[in-house]
């Protein structure tokens, strides 16, 4: 191990900030139709594509919801090659339910559909594809 990381602490300031975009984006986390919606864009988000551009502050708020999704998923794959196990709080948990759900239909659409576009990824996967450059500004961003 090259050194020591709190992966508990980093998924809790990670948290905080799921819940800050949530004021910003007014998302109840208990509206499972609306975190799949906003799931399905996290997983189509390609920046420099229409609908994925930071326009306006909201959308700028979005963007970076997704970065930290990308974030967390992130943190999880460290702690868990660590052999240590990190949880989320209420806020992540609403999110990555609706990030799997979305990732599992898509899964059982490109199935049914037999197209050869299913990448076989995770939603960790899906979503790197979109948002690791905003993930590496969103990390360096907030220092505070």
């Amino acid at each position: 191990m090259a050194g020591f990381e709190n992966f508990a602490a980093e998924a809790g300031r990670l948290e905080l900030e799921l819940q800050r975009k949530a004021v910003i984006l007014r998302i109840d986390w208990n509206d499972t139709a609306r975190l799949r919606l906003l799931a399905r864009d996290a997983l189509n988000c390609r920046l420099g594509l229409p609908g994925c551009a930071h326009d306006d502050p909201e959308q700028a708020a979005r963007l970076e919801l997704f970065a930290i999704a990308h974030l967390m998923l992130q943190v999880m794959e460290e702690s868990a090659e660590n052999d240590i196990h990190t949880h989320g709080g209420p806020a992540w948990k609403a999110f990555a339910r609706a990030l799997w759900a979305e990732y599992e239909a898509r899964a059982a659409l490109e199935k049914v559909d037999d197209s050869d576009t299913a990448d076989g990824g995770t939603p960790k996967d899906a979503i790197t594809a979109g948002a690791s450059a905003t993930g590496r500004a969103a990390a360096g961003s907030d220092k505070s």
